[in-house]
């Protein structure tokens, strides 16, 4: 039997904002071991998001995954998330990181210097939560003397989110987490923890996010779960996520030859390879395989949306061997 509480569940896009509560109860119901919000343009906000997840569980520890560092001020953030350790303390966590280019370009938000942004960002961020005073610019924002008047007893744990070498081994040198993005294969799982390693100190923990659908019928799974694949390896093409795979090349060949608008045809071994799409025995192979490579625990992200509650239990009793409540 896998171990439940490696296993989390990643809320965002997919779920309407009025129906978070009862999902997130669920989920704390069924023993899955903690809870993501997904921040995503322009869907629902990640710091309401996030307080719903804690305001409907008793003791699931949830975290946002990822706050954009440019969409928020650092004294912004380290101010909600004070806000939210002091209420919930010893329960939240926040990954930051860039975020969707695509969307940062919508709004002139783009930095000059990326990984700059986010790493000084991040050691913001953490000084603020820390009750220090900061006093100081750094590559994308201007701070001076500001101070939490409410930091929090216990500061929450301040991951970041990295997709390719450099911002993972500035992840393995400071955070107290690595937050990986969908797409992430058993292959660049062990990559990314490699070069979160070498950052000098053993790598911190390494949480993946997946794209995920259970059901008897292999077929309807995969095709659950075939747009997201379509979209996320269409944007992320350039990325290691795609380039540590085998079918890397033939990916990114076939993405540079679509019109800007023109969807990816999705083949079953691409979904086989960047989800855990499949019969109940299909997908707890697929997520032992990842947690095999590396990972410390995964955040499922689960298909079809509209069917929430069912692909919990499914989830929960058939894959992961747990008593429905």
């Amino acid at each position: 039997m896998m171990d439940t509480g490696t296993i989390g569940i990643v809320f965002g896009s997919l779920t309407p904002p009025e129906e978070l509560r009862e999902g997130a109860a669920l989920a704390e119901r069924l023993g899955f071991g903690e809870l993501w919000f997904s921040e995503d343009c322009f869907f629902t906000g990640g710091m309401s998001g996030l307080t719903q997840l804690l305001a409907a569980t008793r003791a699931m520890p949830a975290g946002l995954g990822l706050a954009s560092v440019m969409t928020r001020h650092p004294a912004v953030l380290a101010m909600e998330l004070a806000g939210l350790a002091r209420t919930y303390p010893g329960r939240v966590k926040a990954a930051v990181g860039l975020g969707n280019t695509h969307w940062l370009r919508q709004m002139g938000l783009l930095p000059p210097r990326p990984l700059s942004a986010v790493t000084e960002t991040f050691d913001v961020v953490r000084e603020l939560l820390n009750g220090a005073t900061v006093d100081r610019g750094s590559a994308a924002h201007h701070l001076e003397g500001i101070r939490l008047d409410f930091p929090p007893k216990q500061p929450p744990e301040l991951w970041i989110g990295a997709v390719n070498e450099r911002a993972l081994r500035a992840a393995g040198g400071r955070a107290d987490g690595i937050l990986l993005s969908v797409l992430a294969s058993p292959a660049y799982v062990n990559w990314a923890r490699r070069v979160a390693t070498d950052a000098g100190r053993a790598a911190p923990p390494i949480t993946a996010f997946v794209l995920a659908s259970v059901s008897d019928d292999e077929r309807a799974a995969r095709d659950a779960v075939r747009d997201a694949v379509g979209f996320f390896l269409k944007a992320e093409a350039h990325t290691a996520l795609v380039g540590q795979s085998r079918y890397g090349s033939e990916i990114r060949r076939r993405v540079a030859a679509l019109e800007e608008d023109e969807p990816l045809a999705v083949e079953d071994a691409w979904i086989d390879e960047f989800a855990a799409a499949g019969s109940p025995g299909q997908v707890r192979d697929r997520l032992r395989g990842l947690l095999d490579s590396g990972a410390d625990s995964l955040g499922l992200w689960l298909f079809p949306p509209d069917r929430l509650a069912d692909q919990l239990q499914r989830l929960a009793v058939d894959v992961l061997g747990r008593t429905s409540p």
